[in-house]
């Protein structure tokens, strides 16, 4: 089976509660690799550029709001099935919804404020971790 890369982002309501550390051990602890890491504070214009897939929908602007509110971890992970396993582990969408032991089942507040984002598809995984890193920024 071919490794797959997934674009993993702790969102701000997470690196605000000092989650960075324990979601990061998480990720680590289920065989991923971080190939490309870092934090950054997203402009609004910046979070409407990552999220332009869903600038038509009645959420983008409070999402775009809130990932502009504080700061971001993103990381290139890579593994064999990559973005599946990175969804089974952080759960549904909705915290409320997730099971048991998943990332937004420990830190996610609401659908919203969900403490981390999953790539949805391997193309996505490629596209998605291309607007966050150069190849200068990937270890090999």
């Amino acid at each position: 089976m071919k490794k797959e890369i997934t674009l993993a982002i702790i969102k701000p309501n997470a690196t605000e509660k000092k989650a960075t550390g324990k979601i990061i051990d998480m990720i680590l602890e289920a065989g991923f690799e971080i190939k490309a890491m870092k934090m950054l504070h997203l402009t609004k214009k910046e979070a409407e550029g990552f999220y332009e897939v869903h600038k038509d929908k009645p959420f983008f602007n409070d999402l775009t709001d809130f990932m502009s509110s504080g700061p971001i971890v993103v990381m290139a992970l890579e593994k064999e099935n990559a973005v599946e396993d990175y969804r089974k582990l952080i759960g549904a969408t909705n915290p409320a919804e997730a099971a048991e032991g998943t990332v937004r089942k420990l830190f996610g507040e609401n659908i919203e404020r969900n403490a981390v984002h999953g790539s949805d598809s391997p193309e996505n995984g490629i596209k998605e971790v291309g607007y966050f890193f150069s190849n200068l920024e990937f270890v090999n």
